[in-house]
């Protein structure tokens, strides 16, 4: 179990209107993480993702991009404790 864990994202820029809470739960999903995306007042992104280390690994490669609409300017991560998630959803 120490291979899994979670992190939590704040994504800023252009990230809301070009569907990048959708591509993220579909790329979640298509690594088997558990977790939530959704949408701040401010503009930005926040992500919480739980799973297998080099899983977490790839989704953050991704989150640093979006999609291709997408224009992500800043970005911060930081470790969290294990959640227990039964999905990744959209919040």
């Amino acid at each position: 179990m120490q291979d899994k864990f979670c992190m939590h994202y704040y994504i800023s820029g252009l990230v809301q209107g070009v569907c990048f809470r959708s591509f993220t739960q579909s790329e979640a999903k298509k690594l088997g993480m558990t977790g939530w995306v959704r949408n701040l007042p401010d503009g930005g992104v926040e992500v919480v993702a739980c799973g297998r280390q080099e899983d977490i690994k790839t989704l953050e490669e991704w989150l640093r991009h979006g999609p291709s609409r997408a224009k992500v300017s800043d970005f911060t991560s930081e470790k969290k404790e294990w959640e227990d998630h039964t999905d990744f959803l959209i919040l």
